[in-house]
């Protein structure tokens, strides 16, 4: 793939934490893109989907606290979805990004939700990548197994069949190329030239603690007026077809979009996902 040139930019949190994000540029006129990545991922997660709409709009992707270029936290109890919030909140005022468009995958996505709940003035448009108000407990005990571990690979080759061990489940068409880029979005070299995960394993630490029953339904609800896609992988095991049948009985105007022989979680380039991502868009263009 063709890398399109961005800009590395910076932010500070309120406990002065150095926040990175990747500046795409683009058409001043039209409502900006915010991707936001998953628990583990980071702005590279959004390259491809970037690279296609860079010129277009101005697109920015951003390294949540603890992960890629952005600095760890000192207390691991901040990794938790409202302090996320927070940092999103410095990053679109500083950046004048408001309102924008939320492509959010997984844990990105719930904070779309929790945007809708809390700024809704922030919002024009929403593209949910397989998540919803209520997670699969079978996938998130998937997660919750590989999170945190300090696992380093001697290679590029053993990092990616690591994660295609992993993973491949939900991903039967996948090549060892495939299984390539995803390690080179997920991973970095460490110091000592072994290949690790690109996050602070201590994202991990709040998931032991025990969790409190949050009823994510009305924040879903929030999204209820603005242009709204959702986008599954057949074969997730985090959004239950059950969970998005319901969201769209909730809210009929959303367009649903299920990605055959795909799992948890769809990279957004697929075909279908690049379609719905321009209709999305267009629409937002339209209102």
């Amino acid at each position: 793939m063709a890398h399109t040139a961005y800009r590395d930019g910076w932010c500070y949190s309120a406990d002065d934490l150095r926040l990175h994000f990747r500046d795409y540029a683009g058409d001043p006129g039209r409502k900006p893109v915010l991707c936001i990545p998953g628990l583990t991922r980071n702005a590279r997660d959004f390259e491809g989907v970037a690279a296609r709409l860079a010129g277009t709009r101005r697109v920015v992707a951003v390294d949540l606290r603890g992960r890629g270029g952005s600095d760890f936290a000192a207390d691991p109890l901040s990794y938790v979805p409202a302090v996320y919030l927070q940092d999103l909140m410095v990053l679109i005022a500083a950046e004048r990004l408001g309102p924008v468009v939320v492509i959010g995958t997984s844990l990105g996505g719930l904070l779309a939700m929790l945007m809708a709940a809390t700024t809704p003035a922030l919002l024009r448009g929403v593209l949910l990548n397989d998540v919803g108000p209520v997670l699969n407990p079978e996938g998130m005990a998937r997660i919750r197994a590989y999170v945190g571990r300090d696992v380093r690979f001697a290679s590029w080759e053993d990092a990616a069949e690591a994660i295609a061990a992993n993973h491949a489940g939900g991903f039967p068409d996948y090549t060892a190329a495939d299984w390539s880029v995803l390690a080179r979005r997920l991973c970095r070299e460490g110091q000592d030239g072994r290949i690790l995960f690109d996050y602070d394993p201590a994202i991990a630490e709040p998931f032991t603690l025990p969790q409190p029953a949050i009823d994510l339904w009305p924040a879903f609800d929030g999204l209820a007026g603005l242009p709204a896609t959702l986008v599954r992988g057949r074969l997730s095991d985090v959004l239950s077809a059950e969970t998005a049948a319901a969201m769209a009985a909730r809210m009929p105007a959303i367009e649903r979009v299920t990605l055959p022989r795909i799992g948890y979680a769809p990279t957004l380039e697929e075909p279908e996902s690049v379609a719905a991502i321009d209709r999305l868009l267009a629409t937002v263009d339209h209102e």
